[in-house]
């Protein structure tokens, strides 16, 4: 369990969770779908910005590499690669990846519990079209996963499309821009790198370069001017168009005040606790 997800980091210098066996075998053996599983997306800023979204099934997090995040537009496919399996303590896991593999500043961007639309997720991950409902903070609603070619959890079947489905959760807001801050924390990356050590990277930065390398330098120079209590100056947001007015409007305007993190429930960290998804979100 977690081979591939342990072969790729040495933690004795990454902060990322190493993966509890008895705990992901616990929660495989307690675990009911159609009561709700916990889901999250990550917003990693390492060689390229992307997005890792996560499903929990079986005591640990299926995951998928969303280069562009996930649309609320049905008619916006978006490329998700396979990853490898993830521990189900990574689902709360934010913070600065000094150096390694995936080196660079992951926030929590959503989170929530999500239910399989099939009674045989197996079978839909076999068959590579997994329809599901989630309950997250800023996603919601009914989506599909496809797998693009050849099989599942093979080299030719990392490629799948993540797809938003027609209903009243859909609409064509940007919500990476309209939502970009953490549920957890309620920062940007400046605000996690400022809690960790904004000279982390003087040499060796993970993006180098591009358009990541020059979002991180910027990063890298508000981060130093807020451990140094100095105001650093924040470029303006693009404006976004606001969804149509309803129950879905309200919601999605919520999510602009960000959540406070709940966590996997079980999930045995240090800084952490069990989730509660009835807890009640502060908003920044």
């Amino acid at each position: 369990m977690l081979e591939k997800y342990k072969q790729k980091r040495n933690f004795t210098s990454t902060p990322e969770p190493s993966g509890d066996v008895k705990l992901a075998t616990e929660r495989m053996q307690a675990q009911k779908p159609d009561a709700g599983l916990f889901f999250c997306v990550q917003k990693h800023l390492a060689s390229h910005l992307h997005y890792d979204f996560r499903l929990e099934y079986k005591g640990v997090l299926l995951s998928w590499a969303v280069p562009k995040g996930p649309s609320l537009d049905p008619k916006t496919k978006r490329l998700a690669m396979h990853v490898e399996d993830h521990p189900i303590e990574y689902g709360t896991f934010e913070g600065v990846i000094p150096s390694g593999y995936g080196a660079g500043i992951v926030m929590l961007w959503d989170q929530g519990s999500w239910r399989p639309e099939s009674d045989d997720v197996d079978a839909a991950l076999k068959k590579g079209d997994l329809k599901f409902t989630l309950d997250g903070f800023k996603l919601k609603g009914s989506w599909v996963l496809v797998r693009t070619g050849g099989r599942w959890g093979g080299g030719d079947g990392r490629s799948w499309l993540l797809i938003k489905h027609k209903d009243d959760w859909a609409g064509e807001l940007d919500i990476t821009e309209f939502a970009p801050k953490s549920v957890k924390s309620e920062g940007d990356f400046e605000d996690i790198l400022a809690a960790d050590k904004p000279d982390i990277w003087e040499s060796h930065r993970p993006a180098k370069g591009g358009e990541a390398g020059e979002m991180l330098a910027k990063i890298i120079d508000r981060a130093a001017a807020l451990k140094a209590g100095k105001t650093a100056p924040v470029p303006k947001a693009k404006a976004s168009k606001e969804p149509a007015t309803g129950s879905r409007t309200r919601s999605i305007k919520a999510t602009r005040n960000t959540k406070k993190t709940t966590l996997p429930a079980g999930a045995k960290k240090k800084t952490t606790r069990a989730p509660s998804r009835s807890q009640s979100a502060r908003r920044t």
